[in-house]
């Protein structure tokens, strides 16, 4: 059988097809800009002017003077060399044969009860005491601290140390490394610390580099400055720090020029013969370039500078500004994230990620850490209160580094953050040739006899300065708004349907504004038609067919107030109970004819006489 379709329905057809498919690319295309109304745009602006400088803190490598902390750490230092001795034959710098353990002094050390030195052999489930030389079974799990093994005695052997949970002996964890350096310098940070840690902080302040001991010469923007315009703060970890352009008289230098003649000169007098030699291997300084309401996480992210060199630290300053949300999860002044600052200065994600941690060292351990400030209420931990804080605190640090702890997770980017590029350049410094009077000369100026002169490896120079004057600031920028949005839903409108705001308008008219009215004037009609009846029905007397009051132009089905269209009129059906419509007659008196002439013209005679 053949199907025979009209040209008009396949016309229809094909114009409901296009409709529809011009109208669901209009809502993928409105869907698509919905989606990505929250995006950002980034621009740069660069700037030349005056520069704020910022504030430059610097530490000595070595926190503390050894000779004034050999007090504390006599009993620790000897025991370290006798691990040293039964290992690896040192002895005061000089190599010896290894003693064996069982040559060991048999009276039994506090530290290596607390962390006993292992030496595991092939990696199997037995270990050595170094101390004792007795063997005993690795319970737990072992945790290697390097991803390489590099033997560090006999071919077999690798060395670490055992933490064990002080209430249940059996809940132990090996830690070993790639070589005995690192074992016993982080077997010795750990007591180290744990000493630190019941030493009053006025006590270590004494202990420590004063601001006369580090600085030898200063100068700023080409003028001569001195310690006054340094801020000391102590740091658990690398002891007194100083911090030029602090602010903290309310005071901040700026400069007008770049180049290292206009930055900050400074010579450091190190002193590495008073260092101490298990607690750090390296000799120098640290400093850290930040803004004044930072926080310098000196061991996180501190630059190193060398002894007897000129260090060069060139800067490009730039300032970045993020969007919040919904543009992105960044905040704006920390408020909003449950981790308290326990820093004292502005947000940062190190901050938070420090103060997170350390609230679940106090949770977890019941004590704080000591690299790290003191939450209220809570004190550091050390031995005598708390005997399982090491074990606690290496498995804690186990789930902080998993991101297990969810601190990783609640921590966020700050939306507003300063950020100074940092190019390092060494030069030997002082040279061959000016090294004699120089040393003298600055021997004079730290006040020692001319015969007793500084050794350059005692000294550091350093110069920060701007390379250029450029500020970078960059910027997210909202890339829709209202306006842009119903820009591009109109554009794609009148692209796919020819439309414009006042066709949509129109649509929104006839689809809504008018139906509606249709729909409430029809109720408005029966109402007041129910309402008629009523009143003619009279009170209480039903109503009756025949009392229906014939509207519309003597057709009672009409009960429309409006007109009805001609083809309207055509379809109404005719009433039942009314005699047929009918047209009235036409008066015929106006198809009479009157004539205008009194008397007949004679032509129309005679043509009526032939």
């Amino acid at each position: 059988r053949r199907i025979v379709v009209s040209r008009g329905r396949l016309r229809r057809l094909l114009w409901i097809l296009l409709t529809l498919s011009a109208v669901g690319l209009i809502l993928w295309q409105c869907a698509e800009l919905l989606m990505n109304y929250y995006s950002a745009s980034v621009s740069v602006t660069v700037q030349f002017q005056k520069l704020p400088f910022p504030a430059v803190t610097i530490c000595n490598i070595n926190p503390y003077k050894y000779s004034a902390m050999k007090e504390y750490l006599s009993e620790l230092d000897k025991e370290t060399k006798k691990a040293l001795e039964t290992f690896y034959g040192f002895s005061e710098g000089k190599s010896k044969v290894r003693r064996s353990v069982g040559e060991w002094n048999s009276t039994r050390s506090v530290f290596f009860q607390q962390i006993p030195l292992l030496k595991v052999e092939d990696f199997s489930r037995t270990a050595t005491d170094l101390h004792s030389g007795q063997k005993r079974k690795i319970e737990g799990s072992v945790f290697h601290k390097d991803s390489s093994i590099v033997n560090s005695g006999d071919s077999n052997d690798i060395i670490g140390f055992q933490l064990c949970d002080a209430n249940n002996s059996s809940e132990c964890a090996l830690y070993t490394f790639s070589s005995g350096v690192n074992a016993i310098q982080e077997w010795y940070k750990l007591h180290y610390m744990n000493i630190m840690a019941q030493i009053p902080l006025e006590t270590k302040e004494k202990l420590s580099y004063s601001a006369d001991d580090l600085l030898l010469t200063c100068f700023f923007d080409g003028l001569s400055c001195d310690k006054r315009h340094f801020t000391r703060f102590h740091h658990p970890l690398h002891g007194n720090c100083y911090t030029f352009n602090s602010g903290e008289n309310g005071t901040i230098l700026s400069t007008s020029t770049g180049g290292s003649e206009y930055g900050l000169q400074v010579v450091l007098y190190i002193d590495e013969a008073d260092y101490n030699p298990f607690l750090v291997t390296s000799t120098g300084a640290k400093i850290i370039v930040h803004d004044q309401n930072e926080y310098p996480f000196i061991e996180d992210i501190g630059t190193e500078i060398e002894t007897a060199a000129a260090t060069s630290i060139g800067m490009h300053f730039t300032r970045s500004r993020k969007l919040s949300k919904p543009y992105s999860d960044c905040t704006e002044t920390g408020a909003d994230i449950p981790v308290e600052n326990l820093y004292n200065k502005s947000y940062s994600l190190q901050i938070c990620l420090h103060s997170c941690f350390q609230k679940a060292m106090v949770d977890s351990c019941g004590c704080a850490q000591y690299a790290q400030p003191l939450p209220a209420g809570a004190e550091y931990c050390n031995y005598k209160k708390n005997p399982n804080w090491m074990y606690c605190y290496y498995r804690l640090h186990e789930k902080f580094v998993k991101e297990q702890l969810g601190c990783q997770q609640i921590c966020k980017d700050a939306c507003s953050f300063k950020e100074w590029a940092l190019t390092t350049s060494i030069a030997q410094w002082p040279s061959t040739v000016s090294e004699d009077w120089m040393l003298r000369v600055l021997s004079w100026d730290k006040g020692q006899k001319l015969n007793k002169k500084l050794n350059k490896t005692d000294l550091a120079n350093l110069m920060v300065f701007y390379k250029d004057l450029n500020e970078r600031f960059i910027s997210e920028n909202p890339a829709n708004t209202l306006v842009i949005l119903l820009s591009n839903f109109g554009g794609q409108l009148g692209l796919w349907m020819s439309c414009s705001v006042v066709c949509v308008i129109e649509i929104v008219e006839v689809f809504f504004i008018d139906s509606l009215s249709i729909v409430m004037r029809r109720q408005w009609q029966k109402a007041k038609k129910w309402w008629n009846d009523r009143k003619q029905a009279g009170p209480g007397k039903p109503l009756q067919a025949g009392d229906v009051e014939r509207q519309g132009h003597d057709n009672p089905v009409c009960i429309d107030e409006d007109l009805p269209t001609f083809n309207t009129a055509l379809r109404l059906p005719l009433p039942q109970d009314s005699p047929l419509p009918r047209t009235p007659p036409p008066n015929y008196s106006t198809l009479q004819l009157e004539t205008a002439f009194t008397e007949q013209l004679p032509d129309t005679l005679e043509l009526g006489r032939h």
